[in-house]
């Protein structure tokens, strides 16, 4: 069943290249959270100012969520996946090598500001492309993003061994990325749909709200496991140096084998229960990964985290697309608000407990907003009726 999916993927060609945008993503994301440790140690941030620092973010993806609406009305959302996808190799390559703290929080805001757009254009069209094609898309295009940053957490590992260091490693990367951009340039721009027409955002409701939460809890897991895990495992458990990608590795490869099988097990059990279990394994896994001494112990937390999380954005993704009386844009916007600050914050705000409190004290806040998270699952409507 799990490769059935992923054949199925490559089969249909202008899948697989949109299937690829979500894999350059996490590998230029992946390649950035190898060079934290060693962009921290550089600049000399403490816990809360580098927290501080990841805050850039959140506030550039607050500014995407009010210039979407505008920008999808007049471009289309295939020539902004080709732009959009290239400047954020630029964003990250100068970010990686940022010569100094200002540059550093230009490129922390830019990729934020920029990363959210890329996820409209990119999620918006795989939604055209699921009826389209009259199946289930979202979770197999996802599978590749977590692919990409297993692959990542396995390349930079190789390299580090091999003593290129991160900033060269992101000039090999982004090189290969942007040729095969440019080679498929004419695939890309054959998306012409114009994803958003009319006013801007409206308020929400409470039951969108609700998934919005949702969202920003399994963002923030994410974006913790991405930007904490390796400095969790050097810090406190005095892992090796060759161990430190291993948490956010084995979180995206169960996140890729949950999302391979992920359209399958939706169909058959349903948006809530994948939901609601999901919600439950993550926080097994945050609770086991701070509750023990032993490396393999905690990496194997982040594996269970990785595979609680991985069938839950691709639901929530698809729903957002699907709210009645919104837009395709609208939806993903107000949805997806929550998520990226979730993601992009939620690292600062762990940052900020653990100067307080210790960096595994500071995982608990995730142990408990994920059994949050089930709860609102469970009394949200737009989940109960959408498989």
């Amino acid at each position: 069943m799990l490769f059935k999916n992923f054949r199925s993927v490559i089969a249909i060609k202008p899948v697989l290249l949109v299937a690829f945008l979500f894999a350059v993503s996490s590998l230029l994301f992946g390649s950035w959270v190898a060079a934290i440790p060693s962009i921290k140690a550089r600049f000399q941030f403490s816990d809360a100012s580098l927290g501080l620092s990841l805050l850039l973010s959140p506030l550039g993806a607050i500014t995407g969520v009010f210039v979407s609406t505008r920008i999808f009305t007049s471009i289309s959302a295939g020539r902004w996946m080709l732009f959009g996808y290239l400047a954020l190799c630029a964003i990250t390559l100068l970010q990686i090598n940022a010569p100094n703290r200002l540059v550093l929080w230009c490129c922390l805001y830019a990729f934020g500001l920029n990363s959210f757009l890329n996820g409209v254009a990119s999620n918006a069209v795989v939604s055209i492309m699921e009826k389209q094609y009259d199946r289930l898309l979202m979770s197999s295009c996802h599978a590749l993003y977590s692919l990409g940053g297993a692959g990542s957490a396995v390349l930079a590992s190789a390299l580090i061994v091999l003593g290129v260091e991160p900033g060269w490693q992101i000039v090999l990367l982004t090189t290969v990325i942007v040729l095969v951009l440019i080679a498929n340039k004419g695939r890309l721009l054959a998306h012409q749909d114009i994803i958003h027409s009319g006013s801007g955002l409206q308020v929400p409701s409470l039951s969108v709200l609700g998934i919005s939460f949702i969202c920003m809890v399994l963002f923030m897991a994410e974006g913790c496991v991405a930007d904490w895990s390796g400095i969790y495992l050097k810090e406190v458990l005095h892992a090796p140096q060759q161990w430190l990608t291993l948490g956010y590795g084995g979180f995206a490869l169960a996140m890729t084998i949950g999302r391979l099988n992920g359209d399958s097990i939706v169909s058959t059990f349903g948006s809530k229960k994948t939901v609601l279990v999901g919600c439950a394994l993550a926080a097994a896994g945050f609770s086991l990964a701070i509750s023990t001494t032993y490396i393999p112990i905690a990496v194997a937390g982040y594996v269970i985290i990785g595979f609680g999380c991985s069938g839950i954005v691709p639901i929530l993704l698809r729903t957002a697309a699907t709210i009645p009386g919104l837009s395709k844009v609208e939806g993903f916007a107000m949805v997806t608000t929550g998520g990226l600050i979730g993601f992009l914050a939620g690292p600062s705000v762990i940052g900020l407990l653990s100067e307080k409190t210790g960096l595994a004290q500071a995982h608990t806040l995730l142990v408990v907003l994920t059994l949050l998270a089930a709860g609102v699952a469970w009394k949200n409507p737009f989940l109960h009726s959408t498989k």
